[in-house]
Order: structure tokens, then sequence, then C-alpha cells
């Protein structure tokens, strides 16, 4: 019987908090598969005379957390030679991003499995993604024009602003009329007017957490992790310090992945982050989704493998 190979586009496995890390989470359950894993980075790809090649190394895991991987050195593979890449990279969403997918593209069209497709992961920004969905979001404003982004702070009383291209609760600000860095904050986000940037009204439910739901295929997982923000903080992301306390989802929270599931099916995103405040979707994350371990962990879950099992019927059309 064929040995099912994946490979997966991440940054450095060495580097990892293989406490927290989803990637680490799914090579474990490839592992359990008895599927071979090789690992690269967007700087191993390159093309010639056609075919696009990764300097990829085989790489072993085991859920340690002082020893959880092991790598050999890394050989030439054409990446036809995989059935499926996970497309794990974390932001910034730059154009050596962008040039990845376009190179994985080229994978996808000659039968690989990339998940999550690569065109949609270029079409599909983090933060402008749910405009497509604007019955399920709060009050928004995209802008470079800084006197409307003061016009909608007046009308909202206080907002939240940030960057498209941001992750970790890097450069994300709140805002309250009258407040004395407005114009300081807007000139550093938009670049003096030359950049886009998002502004959202402020929601109180942050108090309760910043859930994020995961789904598969277009289906959540019935538990969300609420990302409580630390004492003094509004920013509901584990990396500025938030905690992570899961619950059951709510009637609201399954009726919003309703509203979203069939598109991400039909764009080929099978591993998706929601992030929901209150009644409302801010992000969808599509890039490198988190959260997986610590709902594993406090739910007794196997979310890998659940997303697993869509990946092989993917495989076998069945």
């Amino acid at each position: 019987m064929k040995t099912t190979k994946i490979a997966v586009l991440m940054d450095d496995i060495a580097n990892i908090n293989p406490k927290k890390d989803s990637s680490l989470a799914m090579m474990l359950e490839a592992s359990r598969r008895g599927w071979g894993i090789h690992t690269f980075d967007t700087t191993d790809l390159f093309v010639e005379k056609g075919k696009v090649f990764a300097y990829a190394s085989k790489t072993t895991v085991v859920d340690d957390l002082n020893t959880w991987f092991k790598k050999e050195p890394s050989d030439v593979v054409e990446l036809t030679k995989f059935d499926v890449i996970l497309m794990r990279k974390d932001p910034p969403f730059n154009m050596d991003y962008i040039y990845a997918t376009y190179l994985l593209e080229q994978a996808e069209n000659a039968g690989v499995l990339v998940v999550n497709r690569p065109q949609s992961l270029r079409d599909a920004n983090e933060k402008l993604f749910a405009l497509h969905f604007a019955h399920c979001i709060p009050q928004t404003l995209v802008s470079t024009n800084q006197n409307q982004i003061k016009t909608f702070i007046k009308t909202q009383q206080t907002v939240v602003v940030k960057p498209l291209d941001g992750m970790g609760g890097a450069d994300i600000f709140k805002l309250a009329q009258g407040d004395s860095n407005i114009n300081e904050v807007l000139d550093y986000l938009t670049h003096r007017g030359t950049r886009q940037i998002i502004a959202q009204e402020f929601l109180n439910e942050i108090e309760k957490g910043d859930k994020r739901i995961l789904l598969i295929n277009g289906k959540p997982i019935d538990y969300a992790l609420a990302r409580m923000p630390a004492e003094g903080s509004f920013k509901g992301n584990l990396a500025a310090g938030a905690t992570g306390i899961g619950q059951p989802l709510s009637d609201r929270d399954y009726w919003l992945c309703e509203q979203i599931g069939s598109t991400l099916q039909d764009k080929g995103l099978l591993f998706v982050g929601l992030d929901v405040i209150g009644d409302y979707i801010t992000e969808i994350n599509v890039t490198s989704p988190t959260c997986i371990r610590e709902l594993d962990e406090q739910f007794n879950l196997n979310i890998a493998g659940e997303l697993f099992n869509v990946i092989e019927r993917q495989l076998t059309g069945k």
C-alpha cells in the first residue's frame, strides 16, 4: 500500500512552541496515520525547467515538549511527489507569501491537494474577507482618509483601528472620540493617508473574550477558545497576553458559521479560524489558524484528526 506523503510549508519547526502549535498537532496526526512528512519554508522553493521543487527535509515528530522533532538533511523534492501540502506559513501576508502561493498553485494544478487553496489564500484577506458577510460584522470602515476615519470615530464614539496585514495583536489601537493621540495613530497606520486601514466599532463584549472558532470544510468544531484580554488590555490575542478559556458554541456562533460555511467550502478553505466578539465576526483567518492544541486539551478532542479525515476523503474522492 502506497504511503501518503505530506509536506508542511512552515516557519522553522525548531522555533515553535510545541505546547500550542497547531502545525505540530497536524504533523502528529499525520505521523499517527503513518504518513511520510517533509517540511520546508518559502525560501526553499524554486522553479526549474517548468517544474516546482523545494529543498525539503524529512521530518519526524513526537508529542514531547522538550524534543518534538527530528529533521534529516534537506533534499531536492519536486512538489508533485507529495499528495498533500499544508500551507502553514505564519503572517505577515507579504509579497513573499503571495509568490509562494503562485508556486504552490503550480503543484495544485498538477494534482497535489494544497490546504488551504492557494488562490483562496490570496483572495481571502483576513481583515477584508468578512466584508462579504456584511450582516455578520460590526460597523466597519476601510479607508485611507483620516478625516473620514475621524468622522467614523465621532459617530461610533469608540473604535478599534488596525492595519490590513497585521497579526498577533500588533498595531491594533482603541480610539475614543476626544482622545489626544488620534492624529498620531492615524498618521502612523495609514502612512500619512497612503495605506488602507480598517476601523470597526468597539464591542464591549470583548470583556467576555475574543472567541476563536475553528471550521473544517465549512463545519465548526463545537467548542471555541474565548481569548480573555489581559488586565488593562482590550486585545483578545494570545500573543498579546490573552488567556484562552474553552466554551461551547452558542446558537449565534452556529448561525454565524452557517452564513460563511458554504463559501469556505466553495473556495477550498478547509481549515479556517473565525474570530467572534459578542454577536459579530471580526476576522476570518485562513493563513495558519491556531488554537487546536488548547481546545484538544480542554475538551479531549482531536481536531487535527477531523481535518485529516476530510483530507483523506478528498484524496480518495469518497
